[in-house]
C-alpha cells in the first residue's frame, strides 16, 4: 500500500485523480448522499476551531503545534476535502467518501501536510487575519469565500456546473476543465493549512493546475508502506 506525503519544500500537497466514467446523473442527488457527512462535519468543525484556539496559544508559548491536534485539524482537512472532491468541489469521483479523519491513501482524492517542528511565534498572531487578507480577497471570488465542506458559491461553482451539464450530454470530464477546478481547490486548501496555523509557508499566488502536486516527482509524492 502507498501513503502520500508532503514533499520538502511543498507542506501543502493536494493530489487527486478523475475517475472514469463517472455516472451522468449522480450529482443530481450527492448532495442528499452526503448529508450524513455534513452532520458529521458540522461537529467536527466546531472541534476544530477549539482546537485552533488551544493551538494558537501552544504556538504563542513554545513554538509547536501539539501533534494530537495537529493531526485532528488535518483529519478534518482531509475529510472535507474528500466530500468536496465527491460532491460539488469537483465531482471529480463517484466513489463516496470514507467517514475517516485518516489519511486513506486509495480514495482519489489525498491531502497531506508536512508536520512542522516549530512554528513562528511572530507569525502566528498576525498571518490567519493580516497576511491572509489578499488571499482571501481572491477566494471570495473562487470559493465566495473559505467553505471547506461545502465549497459552496464562487467560480468554482460555476465550473462545476458546467462539468455536471457535460457529463449528463456527454459521460465525459472535461480535462481541461476539471485540472482548472483543481488548481483552484489546491489554491483554497494551501490557505486552509496557512490560517489554520499549520504552516509558516506562505500561500503561493499561483495557480497550480492538474491533479498532481506540481514540482514533484513521483518518487518525493509516495513511499512505500509495508
Amino acid at each position: 500500500m502507498t501513503t502520500l506525503a508532503a514533499s520538502p519544500g511543498t507542506p501543502v500537497r493536494v493530489d487527486a485523480e478523475p475517475d472514469e466514467p463517472l455516472s451522468r446523473w449522480l450529482w443530481l442527488v450527492k448532495w442528499i448522499l452526503l448529508i450524513p457527512h455534513y452532520v458529521v462535519l458540522s461537529f467536527l468543525w466546531i472541534a476544530f476551531l477549539v482546537v485552533g484556539v488551544v493551538a494558537f496559544f501552544a504556538i504563542l508559548f513554545t513554538e509547536r503545534y501539539p501533534r494530537a491536534l495537529f493531526d485532528f485539524s488535518l483529519g478534518v482537512l482531509r475529510w472535507s476535502w474528500r466530500v468536496a472532491y465527491y460532491g460539488y468541489g469537483a465531482l471529480g469521483t463517484d466513489r463516496y467518501p470514507p467517514f475517516s479523519l485518516g489519511e486513506e491513501p486509495d480514495y482519489p482524492a489525498r491531502l497531506d501536510v508536512a508536520y512542522p517542528e516549530r512554528l513562528s511565534r511572530g507569525l502566528v498572531l498576525v498571518k490567519w487575519w493580516l497576511l491572509a487578507i489578499p488571499h482571501y480577497l481572491v477566494l471570495c471570488f473562487f470559493l465566495s469565500g473559505i467553505n471547506l465542506a461545502w465549497w459552496g458559491g464562487g467560480l468554482v461553482a460555476v465550473l462545476v456546473l458546467i462539468a455536471a451539464v457535460t457529463l449528463a450530454f456527454t459521460e465525459e470530464y472535461p480535462r481541461s476543465l476539471f485540472d482548472l477546478v483543481m488548481g483552484l481547490d489546491r489554491w483554497a486548501l494551501r490557505v486552509a493549512a496557512y490560517v489554520c496555523l499549520m504552516t509558516d509557508s506562505y500561500p503561493p499566488f499561483r495557480l497550480d493546475m492538474g491533479g498532481a502536486e506540481p514540482g514533484t516527482g513521483t518518487a518525493d509524492a509516495v513511499q512505500e508502506r509495508p
